[in-house]
């Protein structure tokens, strides 16, 4: 993630507190520890924001006695990354093997309506001529 919006090299529980961190939008270290699976002490919590800070993955603010912590890329950009990143890893640049993937795929049940939405993103993409 940090000034890149590259994700790699973090931990799984840094990606737990990114995460925590996105569905908070804003919050303590307290707030994020309640908000992860299977929570670590508050130390530990303090410790990976303070290595999520120095690497420019969070920023913070003050506010009295706290620091209160937000992500410094906005989600969607973060999103973007990682599925970029997976599209290549995992899939060679092929978005025609993720979209077989997640269809064929008996977890993820894609429905008509999911079926057409997608129909509809792929007639405008031909219009603007991507």
């Amino acid at each position: 993630m940090g000034r890149n919006g590259k994700s790699e090299g973090l931990s799984r529980r840094e990606r737990q507190i990114l995460d925590a961190l996105y569905r908070l939008g804003k919050a303590s270290a307290a707030d994020i520890r309640e908000a992860l699976p299977d929570p670590p002490t508050y130390t530990a919590v303090r410790t990976h924001l303070a290595i999520l800070q120095e690497r420019g993955h969070v920023k913070f603010e003050s506010d009295g006695t706290r620091y209160i912590y937000e992500p410094v890329v906005p989600r969607d950009e973060m999103a973007k990354s990682v599925i970029e990143g997976v599209v290549q890893t995992f899939f060679g640049g092929s978005i025609e093997r993720v979209v077989s993937t997640l269809i064929d795929s008996e977890e993820s049940a894609v429905t008509a309506e999911q079926l057409d939405r997608l129909a509809q993103i792929i007639e405008e993409a031909r219009k603007e001529g991507r």
